[in-house]
């Protein structure tokens, strides 16, 4: 609503006042929503970390409730230590300093003991030349020559050993180091000039190696009971593209492709085929696909909650975090005595309290009918809007308490594609999407081995030694 002062002149003094009453709402609610999106932080919005203004970021808070204790290891708490992983390959001793200064020394007979031993434990960087070479005999019974072959790895008259691709590999993806640092620590470190272009090259094999076991990850993810799925933005060759994440406890599946939603979701394939439990961020485009049971993600909502709090000052968004992390700490309580369910009167008890705390929420948002006088659905606003989603939601915001099996939050996907931002953040953007991919599938096969209890560099170089990691039998194959 735009009125030029002569406009206003014209109009009866009432309807003036009407008028810009109307106005003044129009712009308070304007004011309000600004003031929110400048107020928007990684602590109160989907907003990443990384894209924090260094005015505007948040002071680290804990949402837990003080436990009285003191920081550190517990009273009783094992604890554990720095282990001696082998017998000392050189033990230096060390003698009193007035003994080397004796006039005596050489032919001291006084009897000597070890009274304190320490252990250092080191590396040494040592760079091995192996020259490998095919043998010729001549068969002293039949007089035929017979020939010696290489291993299959050694296909040149020179070139680099698995350990060292091993070591490049996973540098620039497990470790986030750019092709080029990847370059400078190989040089500085075991004086080897490993080309940039050699280093492009043995990060594509291994991906190529691994990419068999990623397909067997992505068939194995289809028939869990449930997925942790999330999507974040990808720069590629100065393009926004999205890596699309299904994962569980125990697998990682990360695949690249231009779009976000629907057509990336079908393209990947996962999802067309899944029957079970899927837990995301309530990103709409999870919704169109039938026969799936949604959890929202809890961590999210506490965020917009907190948003609420600090832009509306809204009671009941106050009220609602409490009530979600109290039935947290009760399912977590009740999943320690060994009880796997909660009673019909506990689910009411929070359920209606629930149902209460909406009520307000809808008194502080009503739903107003539009000015223009239409049937369109009103404008709600972002809180307004947030309102309604809890209220039409309710069973899967709250999911992970009616079904313990589920957990109350989508962390366990957020942690899993976290590194693509790292690795931009550190690396810059991917140059292809055909290098994307590469790290997508690499990142998959390592994730995956690592919750199985393998290092990201034993699998990689177990894949470059022929026997690559396999989710169906959770040990490298032969």
């Amino acid at each position: 609503m735009e009125l030029n002062r002569e406009e206003l002149l014209k109009l009866e003094k009432t309807e003036a006042v009407d008028v810009l009453l109307a106005v003044i709402k129009q712009l308070t609610e304007k004011i309000a929503e600004l003031e929110g999106r400048i107020n928007q932080n990684s602590s109160n919005s989907s907003i990443p970390p990384s894209k924090d203004r260094p005015g505007n970021k948040p002071k680290p808070i804990s949402q837990r409730d003080p436990s009285g204790k003191k920081p550190g290891g517990q009273k009783g708490h094992a604890g554990s230590s720095l282990n001696i992983l082998q017998e000392p390959s050189e033990i230096v001793e060390h003698h009193p300093v007035e003994c080397a200064n004796c006039a005596n020394a050489g032919l001291c007979n006084a009897q000597r003991i070890v009274s304190n031993t320490r252990y250092e434990i080191d590396i040494i960087v040592e760079t091995t030349t192996k020259a490998h070479q095919t043998m010729q005999v001549e068969c002293p019974n039949t007089g035929t020559k017979l020939l010696g072959h290489f291993p299959e790895h050694i296909r040149s008259s020179i070139q680099y050993g698995i350990s060292l691709a091993a070591l490049a590999t996973t540098l620039n993806t497990e470790g986030a180091v750019s092709i080029n640092r990847t370059h400078e620590i190989l040089g500085s470190v075991f004086n080897i000039p490993v080309s940039t272009g050699t280093i492009a090259n043995m990060v594509t094999n291994c991906a190529q190696i691994v990419s068999p076991r990623v397909e067997e990850i992505k068939e194995v993810a289809k028939v869990e009971p449930q997925l942790n799925l999330d999507e974040t933005g990808v720069n590629v060759g100065g393009e926004n593209h999205w890596a699309h994440v299904a994962s569980t406890k125990s697998l990682t599946y990360i695949d690249v492709h231009p779009k976000r939603g629907k057509t990336a979701m079908h393209a990947i394939g996962i999802l067309l085929v899944f029957l079970g439990t899927i837990i995301h961020d309530c990103w709409t485009a999870y919704f169109s696909f039938d026969g799936l049971r949604h959890s929202l993600c809890n961590a999210h909502l506490l965020r917009e909650l907190k948003a609420v709090v600090e832009n509306t000052k809204q009671q009941w968004a106050e009220n609602l975090i409490k009530l979600l992390l109290k039935m947290k700490e009760h399912k977590e309580n009740l999943l320690l005595k060994g009880i796997n369910s909660a009673s019909d009167s506990e689910w009411e008890k929070f359920s209606s309290e629930y149902d209460k705390i909406l009520d307000e929420a809808l008194l502080h948002n009503p739903i107003l009918p539009r000015e223009d006088g239409s049937n369109r659905k009103p404008k709600r606003g972002k809180t307004g809007a947030l309102v309604d989603r809890l209220i039409l939601r309710k069973a899967q915001y709250l999911l992970f308490f009616t079904d313990f099996d589920v957990p109350f939050d989508n962390n366990q996907a957020e942690r899993d594609i976290r590194m693509f931002k790292t690795k931009e953040k550190v690396s810059g953007c991917f140059r292809t999407l055909d290098g994307a991919k590469d790290y997508a599938t690499i990142m998959s096969y390592t994730s995956t081995a690592r919750k199985n209890g393998v290092s990201a560099y034993k699998a990689i170089r177990d894949a470059l030694l022929g026997r690559p990691f396999s989710v169906k039998t959770l040990a490298p194959t032969e």
